[in-house]
């Protein structure tokens, strides 16, 4: 009966991330349906565990061996730690608060990172850092192609507005083609982040966002330089209105796009705060 507890517990956890719409935490929403699949695939099997459960009759014959009960006690703690390995992520899904990654994550997976991403042995589980990279899922030619798709659209407009639908398409864009969007006017709302080799001047904006799923999930935005000290505390939300263009970063050895920021004003933070990477546009 434990058992079918456990796929109960199961159902009811991707439906409640369901239905709060915290699946987002965790997945791309482009692969709400898996979990929405999940919800009838682990009730369909409490059902048949259920009926499994009813018709199952135990008999258990001890010999005068004296080993029975010893044995019945070994197997019975071996079950209960390998049920406690499905109950743990049930219970602390629903009853711990889901955490939304902020500055202080970036501050303790750390920031200067030459080439923006911290590399695995997995190729497919990379920390990534400002500059959204999508190269790993494709083969060479068909990144080309799909990358250069997406510099065709966005070089049809002379001011980019980011959104929470184009903003790791269009930032991975401007990243792989840094000076084609030199004096082109931008804009987009994210988090403040303060570098600590940066200016009193430069901050950085940013966004959490998740390619597939949080495991791939990255800090992704750009750096800013205002007129003067804009006095933001990191965390803070802000929309920055501004020009592209490019700047030699001393940290990271390399040159990086950045905006001239014209406007800026504080927002409060998105209900939605990260953003999801989009293949359909």
């Amino acid at each position: 009966m434990v058992r079918m507890y456990i796929l109960l517990g199961f159902s009811f956890l991707f439906f409640h991330l369901y239905i709060t719409g915290e699946i987002s935490k965790y997945i791309n929403m482009r692969y709400s349906y898996l979990s929405f699949s999940a919800i009838f695939v682990f009730a369909f099997l409490t059902i048949v565990q259920l009926i499994f459960a009813s018709r199952k009759e135990k008999h258990e014959h001890c010999h005068d061996d004296g080993c029975c009960h010893d044995h019945k006690e070994q197997a019975r703690w071996k079950r209960i730690a390998n049920y406690m390995i499905f109950i743990f992520p049930i219970a602390s899904a629903l009853l711990l608060p889901v955490a939304t990654l902020d500055s202080d994550m970036v501050k303790a997976k750390g920031f200067h990172i030459r080439g923006f991403a911290t590399k695995s042995d997995d190729p497919f589980v990379q920390r990534q850092f400002l500059r959204p990279d999508t190269s790993i899922y494709y083969g060479a030619d068909d990144y080309d192609d799909m990358i250069r798709k997406e510099l065709k659209k966005f070089s049809k407009t002379s001011h980019l507005v980011l959104n929470e639908e184009n903003y790791l398409s269009a930032m991975e864009t401007i990243y792989q083609f840094p000076g084609q969007f030199d004096d082109r006017d931008i804009e987009f709302a994210g988090f403040v982040y303060h570098d600590e080799t940066a200016k009193k001047t430069q901050l950085f904006v940013l966004r959490f966002g998740i390619i597939h799923c949080v495991a791939d999930s990255g800090v992704y935005g750009l750096l800013t330089e205002f007129p003067g000290n804009p006095h933001l505390a990191n965390d803070e939300w802000i929309h920055v209105k501004g020009k592209l263009s490019t700047i030699y970063y001393q940290p990271y050895n390399a040159t990086i796009p950045y905006v001239k920021v014209k406007s800026w004003h504080k927002i409060d933070k998105p209900k939605e705060p990260y953003v999801f990477r989009k293949y359909d546009q």
